[in-house]
């Protein structure tokens, strides 16, 4: 097997980074000096390096560094300019492209097939966004006093961007792009298990022309760093990325500070198949809905609602299917299913499995096995109740929970009977019943015929226990922006209140 570590460090060393992971502010890498954190290779469980949590004091050096160079970046660069450094970006993205995706996949655990998607993806939501940077304009308001009334749309200052580890780069550029191209400054704290490719991303922004110290990222925890950031007087919004307990947490600290909030959170998303539907297809799309990227997806297809009347014949499909899955190494270009990326992700999925076995779940797995590897094979529960905690509870694994619905009305209560509002499907041949399943499930983002289709140019995000806020497309441009209402007075005798005449 190849030696990680020394890939690992060969991997650093041409990215221009240290094998010990070091917080990048203000356009020099810092070392921490809190609590050691490892990072481990998910599959050979190869303990790459050790690192130290880089502490309350960078984060808050972190914030002034971005806060001064967001002042530049408003005042030295033109809007059109802005868009340059940002195409730019993109080029030098695509120029170390492998490197990036194989750093990912070592770290994340990731098949390289994923990564080498997902950072092409990062150099497109830079290109998509540079062209932006000259169209954020406001309107002329026909105001009934006869004063001239317009507005512009002015950047918030500093942006604080936390993100998780099942997808770190592709995360750190779905923040950082936006909230460059609308004139802030970032500092941005992936998660501490997989922190390298946003610090290459931060020094790619710098070389591609960006001020020191508009994109920082900190390499450590956030009870410690995080924290900081979020109550630092710089920082003006908050964006988290991960897990709903998490982000109540964030959410809470951010309402402490009067600070406002973005949430990217979790979801249990509804797969829903009518018994017209073109089976062979909704099979297909039901297994990269759930078992691509081990699951680990915040829109993963993870609840399978099938028609009473095919639902056995269906599941057989998708069984049949998930044994020809290929689970092994990330680093193999066969590979379509990785390990989980962390030992406790690991355990938590495991023992949600165990649990519904106990609860009366027929437990369906694929086939294959991977010594000490924290692999997951992919699998089916079958016969739990709607209520069951499987079928309630994010998985984020390669897990689906199969239920059964009888018409149209059964479909929409089970798949609105959760928290969650993040994403759905259905597959049917009836255009009228899938506009009507598409106005109906409680969902940010509903695909139909189709599954997991998401591109930066349109909004994403969900309701309740998903969050709040949205991340792509123009809305977010709204999100890192905010009106400002300018009055000019236009009458030869000014008005000394709106509405009245001054006195004769």
């Amino acid at each position: 097997m190849l030696d990680r570590i020394a890939h690992y460090k060969s991997l650093c060393a041409e990215l221009g980074l240290s094998d010990t992971p070091q917080s990048y502010v203000g356009g020099a890498f810092v070392s921490g000096n809190g609590a050691r954190i490892c990072l481990e290779d998910p599959f050979s469980r190869t303990v790459l390096t050790e690192y130290l949590d880089c502490g309350a004091a960078v984060a808050n050096q972190a914030c002034l560094a971005s806060e001064a160079a967001q002042k530049q970046w408003m005042t030295e660069f033109t809007a059109a300019g802005r868009g340059v450094i940002m195409q730019k970006i993109a080029v030098l993205v695509d120029e170390r492209h492998e490197a990036l995706a194989q750093i990912e996949a070592v770290v994340s655990g990731k098949p390289i097939r994923d990564c080498r998607v997902e950072v092409a993806k990062v150099s497109e939501m830079f290109r998509y966004y540079a062209g932006y940077t000259d169209k954020l304009h406001g309107e002329v308001i026909p105001v009934p006093s006869g004063h001239l009334n317009y507005t512009i749309r002015e950047p918030l200052g500093v942006i604080f961007q936390i993100t998780p580890w099942n997808a770190p780069m592709f995360t750190a550029g779905w923040q950082i792009a936006p909230a460059m191209a609308c004139g802030n400054g970032v500092v941005l704290k992936p998660s501490e298990l997989t922190p390298l490719t946003s610090i290459a991303l931060a020094t790619i922004c710098e070389e591609a022309g960006a001020p020191k110290g508009l994109v920082n990222v900190l390499a450590g925890l956030g009870p410690t760093a995080g924290e900081a950031a979020i109550a630092h007087d710089a920082t003006r919004k908050v964006v988290f990325v991960g897990s709903p307990a998490t982000g109540r947490v964030v959410a809470t600290s951010a309402g402490k500070a009067l600070k406002p909030v973005v949430l990217e959170l979790g979801g249990k998303s509804a797969n829903i198949v009518f018994e017209d539907a073109d089976l062979e297809a909704a099979c297909k799309g039901a297994q990269a809905a759930i078992f691509a990227t081990a699951g680990q997806s915040c829109v993963a297809g993870s609840r399978l609602l099938v028609q009473a009347s095919i639902k056995e014949r269906f599941i057989d499909m998708v069984a049949e299917g998930m044994e020809r899955l290929r689970v092994g190494d990330p680093l193999d270009e066969a590979t379509e299913i990785g390990p989980i990326s962390n030992l406790r992700q690991f355990e938590h999925i495991t023992a949600m499995v165990e649990q519904a076995s106990q609860d009366g779940a027929k437990v369906l797995t694929g086939a294959g096995t991977v010594k000490d590897a924290l692999i997951v094979l992919p699998t089916i529960l079958d016969n739990l109740a709607p209520e069951a905690d499987a079928a309630q509870k994010e998985i984020f694994g390669p897990v689906i929970t199969a239920l059964s619905f009888e018409d149209e009305a059964d479909a929409i209560r089970i798949a609105n009977s959760t928290d969650f509002g993040l994403a759905g499907a259905v597959w049917t041949n009836n255009l009228s019943l899938a506009h009507r399943m598409a106005a109906n499930v409680r969902a940010g983002t509903f695909w139909v015929n189709s599954y997991k289709a998401i591109h930066v140019s349109t909004p994403f995000g969900g309701s309740r226990s998903s969050g709040f806020g949205r991340s792509s497309g123009l809305d977010v441009l709204m999100e890192y922006t905010e009106p400002k209402s300018v009055w000019v007075e236009t009458a030869e005798v000014p008005r000394v209140a709106f509405g009245y005449a001054p006195s004769e």
